[in-house]
Parts: C-alpha cells; sequence; structure tokens
C-alpha cells in the first residue's frame, strides 16, 4: 500500500471522499508514479513536483511499497529550481513568443478572447483529439480543455483542465494559471483567424469603412492573414472591463 496526496487544485479531479486528506491505494508491481496519479483521475499535466518519502523524483520513480506520495500541481510563479521539477521552464516560456495554446471543440469563445488579448490560440470544431494532443507536440503549445482524459495521452506534455464553463471565467483562470495577466496585448492578434495584426493607414481601406466608422475613427489596424479591419470601438473598451479592468493593457 502507499499512502497519497494531492494538494490544491488538484483536488478538483479527485472524488470527494480523497480531497485535502492522505489516503491509502494498491500499486501494481513496476508501476510508475506517473501511472499511479493518472488512475487517480489526475493529468499528468496538471502536476509539477512530486515528493516521495520528502524526495523529489520524476514522473518514471517505480512505486515501492509503503511510500508517502505528494503531488502539487504546476508553479507558474514560484520558485521550485531546487527540486526534481517535471519540466524545465514555466509553459508560458517554452515557446519562444510566449504561452501559445491549442484549444478543444468546446472552447471556441475562449479561443477568442484569447487571441483578443494577444495570445497565439489554435482553434478548429473540427479537431480531434489525436490531431490537438500531435500539434502540441509538434509545436509546444499548451492544451486546454474540458475533456481531462485528453491531458492523460502521454504525447501531451503541456496541460490544462477548464473548470467552468463560463467563457470570461475561462479567460480570467487561463491568465492567472499562466501567470499572464502581464503579458496581454490587446487586439495584437484577430480573432477571427489568429492572424498578427499590423497598423494601417485609414486612406488605404477608406472604401472598406462604414460612414460612421470613417468619421469617428482614424487609427486602424488590418490582419496580415484574412484582411479583416480592427479599431478601438466599445468592444474594446467593453473587452478590458468584462474581463479584467486591472490589466495594464498595451494600447499600440
Amino acid at each position: 500500500m502507499v499512502t497519497l496526496r494531492f494538494y490544491e487544485e488538484l483536488n478538483d479531479f479527485l472524488e470527494k471522499d480523497k480531497r485535502k486528506v492522505n489516503y491509502t491505494v494498491k500499486s501494481s508491481p513496476g508501476q510508475t508514479v506517473k501511472d499511479l496519479i493518472e488512475s487517480e483521475n489526475v493529468p499528468h499535466t496538471e502536476v509539477d513536483l512530486i515528493l516521495v518519502n520528502s524526495n523529489s523524483i520524476d514522473f518514471s520513480y517505480q512505486v515501492k511499497d509503503g511510500d508517502r506520495i505528494s503531488v502539487y500541481p504546476v508553479f507558474e510563479s514560484l520558485d521550485i529550481t531546487n527540486a526534481t521539477k517535471l519540466r524545465p521552464l514555466p509553459l508560458r516560456l517554452l515557446s519562444p513568443g510566449g504561452a501559445i495554446f491549442i484549444l478543444d471543440v468546446n472552447l471556441g469563445k475562449l479561443a477568442r478572447y484569447l487571441r483578443i488579448g494577444g495570445f497565439d490560440t489554435l482553434y478548429s470544431n473540427s479537431y480531434e483529439d489525436k490531431e490537438i494532443a500531435e500539434i502540441s507536440a509538434r509545436e509546444n503549445r499548451i492544451v486546454l480543455t474540458r475533456d481531462r482524459d485528453l491531458l492523460k495521452r502521454s504525447i501531451i506534455q503541456r496541460g490544462h483542465w477548464i473548470r467552468s464553463q463560463n467563457a470570461v471565467l475561462q479567460y480570467q483562470a487561463v491568465l492567472e494559471r499562466f501567470d499572464l495577466k502581464n503579458s496581454v496585448s490587446i487586439y495584437s492578434r484577430c480573432p477571427q483567424c489568429n492572424g498578427k495584426l499590423r497598423q494601417v493607414d485609414k486612406k488605404d481601406i477608406l472604401d472598406r469603412l462604414a460612414p460612421k466608422t470613417s468619421k469617428y475613427y482614424d487609427v486602424f489596424k488590418i490582419c496580415g492573414s484574412c484582411g479583416k479591419i480592427y479599431w478601438k470601438g466599445n468592444h474594446y473598451y467593453n473587452f478590458i472591463k468584462m474581463t479584467d479592468p486591472d490589466i495594464q493593457y498595451s494600447k499600440q
């Protein structure tokens, strides 16, 4: 028998009688700690630190009878340098341009919000789980999903289970979870296609603007991929107010 304890938000994955307590489980001969953790319905992508008998270990450790195992969630803003971390860097730093995401088919509205916030976000309602996993592994993208079983695929090293069904709360939770509040750059990406936006002279798009838009606005951006035009209308400020009025957004 081994003793298990999960900490903080990892308790969200457990049955109620196992939350926030030490409890014992059986382990199989040769079973790795990764397999044991996922047998308790906790995806390995949610874990950043494992202590066995007070010593930090990695996922390949083979569980022994009598082990006392403590499992901790990913620490994005807490330094645990001296422990055996299960990934070399915080997830937001694993890609040169910062945190980049791929979302499952249930998170279309969250994908739009992340793009508005300036985050490179792949989404398609035709993605299958296998395709999401392969893209995540190939491009170092963080998988965001409402399906915890998707995160148990061994090929996925970076992911997060989205708890809420409300898109605004989902967006706020992602910023908090990955320590991204200072990385937001509103309307630097196209909410429709994820392309990068660039400044465009008003005179060059005048024939595409509605009369009132042309009259009241002078600064515009255009998507380099799909050609959609954006400006800082009410939608811009409503998004800031809706998601987090305390964030210092770049207005370039």
